[in-house]
């Protein structure tokens, strides 16, 4: 075994120079002391706890505590407005909901959004922290607030912040 390393160190002596050695030796020790520095994934594949809460096409976002229904904005509307080719409920239901950035309480309007059939291509969110039994009309989410309207057929909800709840 002593000879065999003999050999080697002999063979990598008469290959290599001092100076090549010491730039080497330099080189792996300058960017071993730069490597924390580099960028590199720390989360190991896992979303962050509120990623949901900022992806307004996921049920999980903050806006829609008190959601029932299909997203309006992937059947074509908007987080406040209507598809075209449909028209806001003329009644709607109100929750309150913390806003996870800022941690303040909101009042949010809840508007379906009638006069065509029913978006298939959406998620339907069912979310009903707050939602009062029937006889609270204000508070209660399971009704079809298109009645109200001309054209009762449902199609989407969408919600749209009124204020801070105080």
């Amino acid at each position: 075994m002593d000879k065999m390393a003999e050999g080697s160190a002999r063979r990598m002596a008469l290959s290599t120079g001092r100076r090549s050695f010491l730039a080497r030796t330099g080189a792996v020790i300058v960017g071993g002391a730069l490597l924390p520095v580099l960028p590199f994934d720390r989360t190991f594949g896992v979303l962050p706890a509120n990623a949901a809460e900022s992806d307004e096409f996921s049920c999980e976002y903050w806006r829609y505590c008190a959601l029932d229904g299909n997203l309006c904005n992937s059947c074509g509307g908007t987080l406040t407005q209507c598809p075209p080719g449909s028209e806001a409920s003329k009644v709607s239901w109100v929750g309150t909901c913390k806003n996870p950035v800022d941690g303040k309480d909101y009042l949010v309007s809840y508007n379906d959004c009638c006069g065509r059939s029913e978006c298939d291509n959406a998620p339907f969110c069912n979310t009903n922290q707050g939602e009062r039994p029937g006889y609270r009309m204000g508070l209660h989410n399971d009704i079809n607030w298109c009645m109200a309207n001309a054209s009762v057929g449902y199609h989407c909800t969408v919600a749209v912040l009124v204020g801070l709840a105080e």
